[in-house]
């Protein structure tokens, strides 16, 4: 394949679409950059409505932003792959791929062929990747002191989340938290009327029972789960016209009631259903002390299965047999309805151990922001438990930088730009988190780096408060690896593909016709 020329027509082109996404790119990153760091500020999205949202969440920010840029739209998807991978750390992912595009930009227009620009960022990315790897240090076991600062800083500095997140973590244990279908975020709830906070011991279920009871006693209950209506089984409208359709009816009706008998025989308590639930059903259950849960969205219904070790059936599974219909059961020792929370607790159950964790505020809007941050906590603990912990505040990619630029000098070709624009986008977080903090980020960034090559510590970054190089381990400033790990290597991703685009094309609509 032959190179495009700089100078060339062909070449002018390409050059316009990389700055045109490059400059979009980077009006992207200014949105979240602000929000980086220990001084970092909250950003407020107004939708058309009026509706508010105040955060500082990376991922919130750009998924909730006007974006129509094909190229920005790729910047997007980094935040939300870091943040469906390991659930914290996507403002320092999308600042990285910000940085990276940027400096790689700037070799092509200096004339550097993209393929070795490309090229030379990958090789960059996996060295950096290597000496990050290599510097982690794991964390000892819930009890870790790391563990705690780790929930602190992720928390921005809310000991009381903090506390929550890891006594949620304790009560669950580090087997479960190790569990790569386990998403400790998932375990977090927010309420108003929770202001304090709260660590149950096993699940809560926010939705209203059918037939909710305040009064009513906690109990131990069988586990009843429908991926169906909790109703009887329906004949079509046209065969309902003949005789035989109308007793096929009855049938039903029958053999439906004939099930609601049989579910109280097997002492069921508690019934959730992913549909309706007929007035039947309903007086049927109020008369037997049996709690209904109905329209209860997919993820809830998994969650009961998981925990009270119960099966999904189908409304057809209530006419089997007795002990059949047993075998689908689940089970747990407590079930009752918090009038308060306006939630079901359950506690004791037989399947895979849970735990709840409740945070709370006094208004919608900041609720809604210490929920995400409360995840933002809880994700950042279990990814430190699964792949140990770096210094924080960017000394660690400071450190890497330094590292690459040796290694740069043994890069023979033009693939050194690229380690060269890797070397540098390693050193924005640090940049972004000195500017954040009101100090000039070429003095600080250059004070640390000079402090790390004299002392051969990796650890070493800048107190905001003071603006002097500190150790970031004795000051407890430690981010968990696999974050800074899975967010460099996504932005090297993105970069690649960004760097690559030559011509931007609509294309046609897929619903159009043919002309």
């Amino acid at each position: 394949m032959s190179q495009t020329r700089p100078g060339s027509q062909e070449g002018e082109e390409a050059n316009v679409t990389l700055l045109n996404n490059a400059n979009a790119i980077r009006a992207i990153c200014s949105a979240v950059e602000g929000t980086l760091g220990p001084k970092g500020l909250d950003t407020m999205l107004v939708g058309p409505n009026g509706d508010v949202i105040i955060t500082n969440d990376g991922v919130t920010i750009l998924e909730r932003m006007d974006v129509t840029h094909p190229a920005a739209r790729l910047l997007i998807q980094v935040a939300r792959s870091q943040q469906e991978s390991i659930g914290d750390g996507t403002t320092t992912a999308t600042v990285l791929a910000g940085a990276l595009i940027a400096e790689g930009s700037a070799q092509v227009l200096r004339g550097v062929p993209v393929a070795k620009v490309v090229q030379g960022i990958q090789e960059g990315v996996r060295e950096a990747l290597a000496s990050l790897l290599a510097r982690r240090r794991p964390v000892e076991g819930l009890n870790d002191p790391l563990l705690y600062r780790i929930a602190y800083v992720a928390g921005r500095e809310n000991r009381d989340l903090a506390e929550l997140v890891l006594e949620g973590a304790r009560r669950i244990g580090p087997a479960k938290l190790r569990e790569e279908s386990f998403r400790f975020a998932d375990a977090v709830l927010s309420h108003h009327r929770a202001p304090s906070g709260e660590v149950w011991p096993g699940l809560l279920v926010a939705k209203r029972p059918l037939n909710a009871q305040p009064d009513m006693p906690p109990a131990p209950a069988n586990v009843l789960l429908l991926h169906d209506a909790f109703e009887p089984e329906a004949v079509e409208d046209e065969a309902l016209m003949t005789d035989a359709g109308f007793r096929r009816q009855q049938q039903l009706r029958e053999q439906f009631r004939g099930a609601l008998e049989q579910l109280a025989e097997l002492r069921v308590g508690l019934i959730a259903a992913e549909r309706g639930v007929s007035p039947e059903a309903e007086q049927f259950c109020t008369d037997h002390g049996i709690m209904v849960l109905q329209r209860l969205p997919r993820a809830d219904l998994r969650r009961l299965a998981e925990y009270t070790g119960a099966r999904p059936v189908r409304r057809s599974a209530l006419a089997k047999p007795a002990p059949e219909l047993a075998g689908c059961l689940g089970f747990a020792a407590h079930v009752a309805y918090d009038d308060r929370l306006e939630c079901v607790r359950l506690a004791e159950g037989r399947g895979r151990g849970h735990v709840s964790i409740v945070v709370g505020a006094s208004t919608a809007e900041v609720i809604g922001e210490r929920l995400r941050i409360a995840r933002d906590a809880a994700s950042a603990v279990q990814a430190a438990l699964r792949g140990g912990v770096l210094p924080g505040g960017g000394a660690a990619e400071v450190a890497a930088a330094r590292e690459l630029e040796r290694y740069r000098e043994t890069v023979q070709g033009m693939e050194g730009f690229g380690v060269a624009a890797v070397a540098l986008a390693l050193r924005k977080p640090l940049a972004q988190i000195v500017v954040n903090a009101g100090y000039n980020p070429l003095e600080k960034v250059e004070q640390v780096k000079a402090a790390q090559t004299a002392s051969g510590s990796a650890s070493l970054g800048l107190d905001c408060d003071t603006g002097e190089v500190v150790d970031m381990y004795e000051r407890g400033i430690v981010d968990p690896a696999p974050v800074k790990l899975h967010a460099l290597q996504a932005a090297g991703e993105v970069a690649a593909a960004v760097l690559r685009i030559h011509t931007v094309i609509k294309m046609k609509s897929s619903g159009g016709s043919e002309a």
